[in-house]
């Protein structure tokens, strides 16, 4: 990641609007009258129930939903005392965590206070302006007093992440851990490694699970810390302090069930591993080097459960697990305080969730045929959407039992509010780049010396989406490189240099012969990009090919079809756009390839597109669109829009689908709950098929331009191998964006590859 490189991540935060969050409006501003409710005199009627009942705060403010993230700066990351302005980037970007898997809004807060008694002061007096406040990188071992000062002195939850975040993820790995390997959790013996604010924390909660406080050996840069200690000592550490002759790190492992790094990298060689007790559970969390390699580890115990903190290695201790969700719990039913019983109730949550089945979404995401729980499956991963729903629901639950909950809830009802809150969305773009990273693909791009594609390829590369091939000149790609900034090496074909030119030539010839090419003409042909990438693809010289940032879209989906081809079943193949906006997920089709499709190619467009979106973790829900409401307006064009509908029905009974319908009616719940209660559509359609093509592009492009939208596509559906199209004129995250679905193309044919029941499924994509 060090690639990333200074001018990626300066740009990133810099692009457009500055800054990485934005305030938004959400009631309406457009009249006078609006702005008379908005502020005066409307707002006065809020005001007057507020000074009456303070909790109304939370049904006529965004008071309820609304967190602080609050620094003073002094011990940033592993950037230590920045000061709190140099802070602000990480702050919002933890507010960005909190919307992205919570919707929880956040104010960040960077106070220029590194006297504790100033923190205390300054927070204390927003209380009335929050639901939550999370303490992040203040240092140790001020930021103790100053959260339990908090705490004590505030009405709603005050919760330090660098302390309790670790503490619960880690909570949850040791509970499955000591399952696995059949230990109790009174009996284990635990080293920690670390004396900080997560290490404390975390000892504090391990005792909170049932773990003897007598069974803890912690040891910080000095060695244990023991009775009698004066060097490096203060109160905290003190609470730990232990009746033992041991002084070393290596002395305090030996025979140990559990070791816990929070600390600095290689701390722990093999041989201290090798004398731990037997089935040991490691969990060096230094990120992102540990205090001893998952590699080494593994290899000095084979027995060993190993967890880490990064996300290339099974186990990962991952913060996002908790914070995002806790807070969540607490918002929800108006919670006075986080109390360790909320925190158990996360770690256990995480660690039965673990247990459970994990499903085919979670599995596709990280590109594994199976996540069962055992010794590389201790805890969730981020990704899993079902983490929302069990740990907000288990942490509401501990606070109305301990009396901190202002408000209760039904847990049932509460879980199925969750589910309907969140749409697909948030998790969508970030699925596809996180599956592209589990086993990236060949991608070859025929406008290799373009500026743009040059940039994506170098994103692909540095990132592990994708392996790039750029087809081009090597001197003009390496220079154009050079000149934007790039370094390292590029992957740089030039086609009729390639040492199986003529075999290529040869294999183009044998496909095209009896279309009127000759070997001359497919010799020349086979040195432009839009046949010779195909062709890399179709002998297994690449496992994807993108292009289209300077063509129009049927100068390169002609000749990639005249060489892939579609798969077998298919009679054609159709465009899919993945529309984001806000956060819901819609699938518009067919905006790129059928004009005017028959009933019969709707059906077919309709099927391949609720394949897709299934394939993206999205349940779907298929509209056939038209100008009528089933019926309402009898016209040849509505008409085939209902064969459509009847067809899908005969053809895929297990598919959601309804039609003819108008836009609005397919994508607004209440329209079709209040007036055509029949429909099969229940909460609105997200897959819209459009009658045709004009009015897929005209639709596609007005909500994207107009409507804000992102516009993931266009994403070529049918095709044998894959292949995808830019749009001319494309921008380098688009590439990007298309790019890792290519990725995703190839790694699902290569799995179906591997398991023949699956051909029909892949061959659907």
């Amino acid at each position: 990641m060090a690639k990333i490189l200074r001018e990626e991540a300066l740009e990133y935060h810099s692009k457009g609007r500055p800054g990485k969050i934005e305030l938004r409006v959400t009631k309406p501003c457009a009249t006078q009258r609006d702005l008379s409710l908005a502020y005066t005199p409307g707002v006065a009627e809020p005001v007057r129930e507020i000074e009456k009942d303070p909790d109304k705060a939370f049904d006529y403010t965004a008071r309820g939903n609304l967190v602080a993230v609050v620094s003073n700066g002094t011990a940033v990351l592993g950037l230590g005392n920045v000061g709190a302005l140099a802070g602000k980037p990480v702050m919002e970007g933890k507010g960005v965590l909190f919307k992205r898997f919570a919707d929880i809004d956040v104010f960040d807060l960077e106070i220029d206070a590194p006297d504790p008694e100033d923190v205390i002061r300054i927070v204390k007096a927003l209380e009335p302006t929050f639901g939550g406040i999370n303490l992040e990188d203040i240092k140790a071992p001020e930021c103790f007093e100053i959260e339990r000062r908090l705490k004590a002195e505030m009405e709603i939850p005050v919760f330090h992440d660098d302390q309790h975040g670790t503490a619960i993820i880690s909570g949850a790995a040791l509970l499955n851990g000591l399952e696995v390997v059949g230990k109790a959790i009174d009996q284990v013996r635990l080293v920690i490694n670390g004396a900080g604010a997560s290490a404390i924390a975390c000892a504090d909660f391990f005792v909170n699970l049932g773990l003897r406080r007598e069974n803890i050996l912690m040891c910080d840069s000095k060695g244990v810390i023991y009775k009698g200690r004066t060097e490096g000592m203060n109160p905290f550490k003190e609470a730990y302090a232990a009746d033992t002759n041991r002084r070393t790190l290596a002395e305090a492992l030996e025979g140990a069930d559990v070791f816990l790094g929070l600390s600095i990298a290689n701390v722990v060689t093999a041989e201290m591993a090798k004398r731990m007790a037997e089935r040991p559970m490691i969990m060096p969390l230094a990120n992102p080097d540990p205090e001893i390699p998952y590699e080494v580890a593994r290899e000095a115990r084979p027995d060993a459960l190993v967890a880490t903190g990064r996300s290339d290695y099974p186990n990962q201790v991952n913060n996002v697990l908790g914070f995002p969700f806790i807070f969540r719990g607490a918002l929800d039913v108006r919670a006075r305080a986080i109390n360790d019983a909320m925190k158990v109730a996360a770690a256990r949550a995480l660690a039965n969730l673990a247990r459970e089945e994990v499903p085919d979404v979670v599995l596709r995401a990280y590109g594994v045929e199976q996540m069962r729980f055992g010794p590389d499956y201790l805890i969730p991963k981020a990704l899993d959407p079902r983490v929302l729903t069990w740990e907000a629901p288990a942490v509401a639950q501990a606070a109305m039992e301990t009396g901190v909950a202002r408000l209760h809830v039904d847990l049932d009802e509460y879980r199925e509010r969750l589910e309907t809150r969140f749409g697909k969305a948030r998790q969508v773009k970030h699925f596809i780049m996180h599956r592209a990273q589990q086993s990236p693909k060949r991608v070859v791009f025929s406008e290799g010396e373009e500026p743009k594609i040059i940039r994506a390829a170098a994103i692909l590369r540095d990132e592990g989406l994708a392996q790039p091939i750029l087809l081009g000149n090597p001197d003009v790609v390496t220079a154009t490189a050079h000149g934007l900034g790039i370094n390292g090496q590029l992957t740089v074909i030039c086609p009729e240099r390639h040492p199986r030119f003529e075999a290529y030539v040869e294999r183009y010839y044998q496909m095209r012969q009896r279309k009127g090419v000759t070997l001359r003409e497919a010799r020349k042909l086979a040195r432009q990009g839009n046949v010779f990438g195909p062709l890399m693809v179709e002998v297994g010289d690449a496992d994807a090919f993108v292009a289209g940032l300077t063509y129009h879209y049927p100068e390169v989906l002609r000749p990639a079809l005249q060489i892939i081809k579609t798969r077998p079943g298919v009679g054609r193949v159709a465009g899919l756009y993945l529309m984001v906006l806000d956060d819901k997920a819609f699938f518009f089709t067919d905006a790129t390839v059928n004009v005017e499709p028959t009933a019969e190619e709707l059906a077919d467009i309709a099927i391949l597109a609720a394949e897709r979106a299934k394939m993206l973790g999205v349940k779907p829900r298929i509209a056939m669109l038209s100008f009528s409401n089933f019926g309402s307006t009898p016209h040849p064009l509505a008409e085939k829009v209902r064969l459509a509908t009847e067809l899908v029905r005969d053809r895929r009974p297990d598919l959601a689908v309804d039609g003819e319908m108008q836009a609005d009616t397919a994508v607004v719940p209440e329209i079709l709950e209040s007036e055509y209660p029949f429909s099969a559509l229940k909460g609105g359609a997200n897959v819209l098929v459009f009658p045709d093509l004009s009015s897929a592009n005209i639709a596609y492009k007005l909500l994207q331009r107009l409507g804000g939208a992102e516009a993931i596509g266009p994403i070529l559906m049918g095709t044998r191998k894959s292949v995808h199209v830019l749009q001319r004129g494309d921008d380098v995250e688009d590439i990007v964006n298309i790019a890792c679905v290519a990725v995703m193309d190839a790694q699902e044919m290569e799995r179906a590859a591997r398991h023949p029941e699956m051909q029909e499924a892949a061959g659907r994509l």
